[in-house]
């Protein structure tokens, strides 16, 4: 597996950021990387900081979100918009470190929960 930075996708992500409500997300440690001959079915996944890193390191939490360069550039903005909001689904409200998994007690993320978030961002954008 290649990893490369992927500013183009940073500033997807920002502009993701400026017009929904994920205000719990910090910017500048979000990072976003392209990988190329990855052995993944996915178009793109979210990696975490986890806390005893975090205090090993004396570091603040992070998360890096990975597309695959192979599926995912090869998507329509609006699936990869929605491929993005699915990964920042991902990240809790107190931007631990930690990852939030697909189905929780009371909400999940799945097609309706994206589908939510990107008709916001759609409505927003105009």
């Amino acid at each position: 597996m290649i990893l490369q930075p992927a500013s183009d996708i940073q500033k997807r992500l920002e502009s993701i950021l400026a017009v929904i409500d994920f205000d719990h997300v910090k910017k500048n440690q979000l990072h976003c990387f392209r990988s190329r001959e990855s052995k993944t079915r996915a178009f793109a996944r979210i990696w975490s900081f986890p806390k005893i890193w975090q205090m090993a390191l004396s570091l603040e939490p992070h998360y890096s979100i990975e597309v695959i360069s192979e599926r995912f550039d090869k998507l329509d903005d609006v699936n990869k918009d929605k491929i993005l909001i699915h990964e920042l689904l991902h990240i809790p409200k107190n931007f631990s470190g930690a990852l939030l998994s697909h189905k929780r007690r009371y909400s999940r993320i799945d097609a309706k929960t994206v589908n939510y978030f990107y008709q916001k961002l759609k409505e927003k954008r105009k």
